[in-house]
């Protein structure tokens, strides 16, 4: 979700970046899995032998079972509120997350979404009736969800707990295998994951691997079944190239740049309050926080003052000693932000402290297009203005750049945030706030275009890591109503088949008996008159 280099060596923005070098090859042929040949155990990496061991347990059959997977999910469920304080003390660490934060931004999403599904799956995994034809209305016909296999989640750093357990939970709820990959540039967290989950969830079926560039790299030249991925466009691209391999499916929940605009007829102080609230939570490094506000010259000072006003009521007059203000991941990351300012006009903050990797909450004024901090996503306490003249520029702006993961829109006028809904395209649009709609477990939370592919959340979830199998289940009678398809075929028979086909039902129980008995009495007639010697 922010912009990275691409060398090894070097910890990357929320997940790490890698090379394919060593990674390219033909794969094995339709259908066939990649095995170790006999006598090579010893010569196996560790992360093809946590694939092997996930897949030979998923083989076992115990996931296709509901209770089974609800009985994971709830000792995954009993882990968040055993060991909050390990979690807690390890966010404290890497991102200097308060207890509170912790639970307000991680662990309280993840909790709602496991009752959610505990509550739904045995009517998500069951058997879902679907429309019939005037051909099939005797026959069963229905969508069954299956389990995919092995599923490779790639977690990211700045909600370690919220962005990695959450695909976990869906895959679980789908009835999946999965290797689980925290991000190394949270250290303390993915230590802590690797230490917890196997204490609390099947440690065969849902392996934690731990390590950098040369552990993900290897893990990319195993073969699974979906590949979960959470970060940003560059490592995105480079998972789908390993993906390739093998065909295999992936979602992408990348970034962008978020646009936040803000309606100079809206009220001001709610408005900003929302916005630097959306901003500034876990110092700005969060994939849908607001990047930039478009709004009117007129009020680009009010905005300011308020945004001013909100960071002192949230942070009090010195943010660098609140308790609920973080800090930026690492050296690097700060190094990287604190470069983005470079060309623009600070308003408001600016403070910063390397060995502590703080930066104080930043406003930007008078922002030019074509600045620095314009031009890849900020992953920061930094708030850039750009003063337009009109919506129309403000849309004309958005359209003209790649696709954002989210859009934010500030007015009391609902043409207004329609007409933005439909002359923009962007993974999710959310009026009059900031970030919540990540919390709505009905909406499917993803991007489009750069900002990603695939969407997760509540049922989502499950079925995005479901196949969703088409089942037609047939009796051997009947026989007269097919002549119709074969062969010779004649006009009369091409009529007939367009009626059966293309006539919809949308019949009670009592009118598909009904006009069963009809249907077999049309058919004796059809053969009778057409079809007899």
């Amino acid at each position: 979700m922010d912009p990275l280099s691409l060398s090894p060596p070097r910890a990357q923005h929320r997940h790490t970046a890698f090379t394919l070098s060593g990674g390219s090859g033909s794969g094995p042929g339709p259908g066939s899995l990649p095995r170790a040949p006999a006598g090579t155990e010893l010569r196996m990496s560790r992360e093809q032998k946590a694939v092997e061991r996930a897949r030979k347990a998923f083989a076992t059959g115990r996931t296709k079972s509901v209770e089974y997977r609800i009985n994971q999910l709830k000792n995954l469920q009993r882990l968040i509120e055993e060991r909050h304080k390990e979690i807690s003390d390890a966010l404290k660490k890497d991102l200097s997350r308060s207890e509170v934060g912790t639970s307000l931004y991680e662990t309280i999403g993840l909790e709602g979404e496991i009752q959610l599904v505990i509550r739904n799956l045995a009517k998500w995994a069951a058997p879902r009736p679907a429309a019939k034809n005037l051909m099939t209305l005797s026959d069963q016909v229905y969508i069954q969800p299956q389990p995919l296999g092995v599923v490779l989640i790639i977690g990211a750093w700045n909600y370690p707990w919220a962005v990695t357990i959450q695909p976990l939970i869906g895959a679980i709820a789908a009835g999946n295998a999965a290797v689980i990959k925290p991000s190394e540039v949270s250290v303390h967290t993915s230590k802590v994951m690797e230490e917890l989950l196997p204490l609390y969830i099947d440690k065969e079926m849902y392996p934690v691997i731990t390590g950098g560039v040369s552990e993900t790299q290897e893990l990319l030249k195993q073969r699974f079944d979906h590949i979960f991925y959470t970060g940003n466009c560059a490592v995105g691209k480079l998972i789908m190239e390993a993906a390739s391999k093998y065909l295999t499916p992936v979602t992408l929940e990348l970034g962008g740049k978020s646009p936040c605009y803000i309606d100079k007829n809206c009220d001001l102080t709610i408005a900003c309050r929302r916005i630097a609230w959306g901003k500034y939570s876990n110092c700005g490094q969060t994939c849908i926080a607001p990047d930039y506000i478009m709004c009117d010259s007129s009020i680009q000072d009010r905005v300011i003052e308020e945004i001013r006003k909100c960071v002192k009521e949230f942070y009090t007059d010195d943010p660098k000693s609140c308790p609920d203000y973080g800090r930026i991941i690492n050296q690097r990351h700060f190094k990287r932000v604190m470069a983005l300012l470079q060309d623009s006009t600070v308003a408001v903050g600016g403070e910063n402290d390397e060995s502590q990797c703080y930066i104080a909450p930043t406003v930007l004024k008078d922002v030019n297009p074509e600045a620095k901090v314009m031009q890849e996503e900020i992953f920061g306490p930094l708030l850039p203005i750009l003063t337009v003249s009109s919506v129309d520029e403000a849309i004309k702006f958005i359209n003209e750049r790649e696709k954002p993961l989210a859009l934010y829109i500030f007015t009391s006028d609902n043409k207004l945030i329609q007409r933005m809904i439909s002359e923009t395209s962007s993974g999710g649009v959310l009026a009059n706030d900031c970030l919540v709609h990540y919390s709505v477990s009905s909406l499917p939370f993803g991007g489009v275009g750069n900002s990603g592919m695939g969407s997760y959340h509540g049922k989502y979830s499950f079925d995005h890591l479901s196949h969703l199998k088409g089942c037609l289940i047939k009796q051997l009678k009947m026989e007269g109503a097919n002549q119709m398809r074969y062969a010779p075929h004649t006009t009369k028979k091409l009529s007939w088949a367009r009626f059966f086909l293309l006539k919809e039902t949308q019949l009670s129980k009592l009118g598909r008996l009904a006009l069963l008995a009809i249907l077999a009495v049309v058919t004796a007639v059809i053969i009778q008159r057409y079809f007899a010697n």
